[in-house]
């Protein structure tokens, strides 16, 4: 049986044998080519608008109508346009910011592609997001994608937690914690390559509760980040993020995480709403809803399925909260290993009684074999003004 959740004291084993951390809380020089430094701005809670976007985009200029919203106005739309072999623009309208956000982007695909995303910009009004796609191996290549931003200034209200960081490959270059203004988590970074542990105070639970995503950020090296360990407590959350390169060696590299509990992964509640779950037992056959309970959320109220149906793919259903609007997903690995997940196919949803989205499927590698390996997925639905 594949171990389901790394207990503390082999996640802290991990890090001990990767060898010493150093502390990096604040913003420094930024990643040649990566986006803005701005830690200090949303640690402290600056006021500026609380702003967010995500599209499919599945031509290397065609980003489809039915899985895209954001906070921009009504009539507006995302857009994509081509740079170089594998590169994508996306450009959301009007949530243009000076600095800080994160972003998340999820290869669709039947092979073992991945997407990273290389830095993200205001341009006028506009946020533009480049996303990076590799075939394994690190030949570039477009393949189609499921991409987010966001960016929070405000404390949410209650319930849940919210909480994201980018790390630029030196420093924390932007932040938010939403569980009081100023509060700033932390990060270690490891004097081995490609492993970090990111602290994000004051968004503790009891035990494993939430949804986590990860995602590599570099303008240049071909990187897949993922989650490798997760140990929390009543007063923190403390997270492991490892990276590799494309010939699976660990490696240096930017990345954004975001920790969302009984939150949209953009942290404003959607006019809909979202769902998450975490497949930790991805052997195991049937359909199952994973343990413990608050590892999975619908905010609708509605069901969460998860059914093995072949080696390395899952078919995960959420019930009652698709509504047939515009919708968004992103999965993340969860383990030590180079091992990486994608999206098979866009996943579908139903409006009608009884209503439900289906992604199918979440397909994990180890190099281009498909294999048994946990992962995280979360979804939104927004009902929106944009069109």
């Amino acid at each position: 049986m594949i171990l389901r959740i790394l207990s503390v004291t082999a996640m802290l084993a991990a890090m001990l044998a990767a060898g010493p951390l150093s502390v990096a809380n604040t913003a420094g020089p930024s990643q040649a080519g990566s986006s803005r430094v701005a830690a200090s701005a949303e640690a402290a809670g600056a006021a500026l608008p609380w702003q967010w976007g995500y599209a499919y985009v599945r031509g290397s200029s065609v980003v489809d109508g039915a899985h895209q919203a954001g906070s921009w106005a009504y009539g507006l739309k995302a857009e994509a346009s081509p740079g170089g072999p594998g590169q994508v623009f996306v450009k959301f309208p009007q949530i243009g910011l000076a600095s800080g956000g994160v972003a998340h982007v999820t290869a669709v695909s039947r092979s073992a592609d991945w997407c990273q995303v290389q830095e993200w910009w205001q341009s006028g009004t506009d946020e533009i997001v480049a996303v990076q796609c590799y075939r394994y191996g690190g030949t570039p290549g477009f393949t189609p994608f499921s991409v987010v931003f966001g960016h929070s200034a405000q404390v949410p209200r209650a319930p849940g937690a919210f909480g994201y960081v980018h790390w630029n490959g030196s420093a924390v270059a932007g932040q938010f914690n939403s569980s009081a203004p100023g509060v700033v988590n932390s990060v270690l970074a490891s004097s081995s390559p490609g492993t970090w542990q990111v602290t994000l105070p004051g968004l503790g639970s009891t035990g494993y509760a939430g949804n986590i995503q990860v995602t590599a950020v570099d303008p240049a090296v071909p990187a897949r980040c993922k989650l490798s360990g997760w140990s929390p407590s009543a007063a923190q959350q403390r997270i492991v993020v490892r990276c590799h390169d494309a010939t699976d060696a660990p490696v240096n590299t930017g990345w954004s995480l975001t920790y969302h509990r009984e939150r949209a992964v953009v942290s404003a509640v959607p006019q809909y709403g979202f769902a998450y779950t975490f497949n930790n037992e991805p052997d195991r056959l049937g359909s199952y809803r994973p343990m413990p309970v608050a590892v999975s959320h619908n905010s609708r109220s509605g069901g969460v399925r998860i059914d093995h149906v072949g080696i390395g793919r899952a078919n995960v259903l959420f019930g009652d909260v698709t509504g047939g609007y515009r919708d968004n997903v992103q999965v993340t690995a969860f383990g030590y290993g180079p091992e990486f997940c994608n999206l098979n196919t866009p996943w579908e949803s139903y409006p009608t009684y009884p209503a439900y989205v289906n992604i199918r499927y979440v397909t994990c590698y180890n190099g281009t074999t498909q294999v048994d390996h946990p992962s995280m997925v979360t979804y939104l639905s927004a009902s929106t003004p944009s069109s």
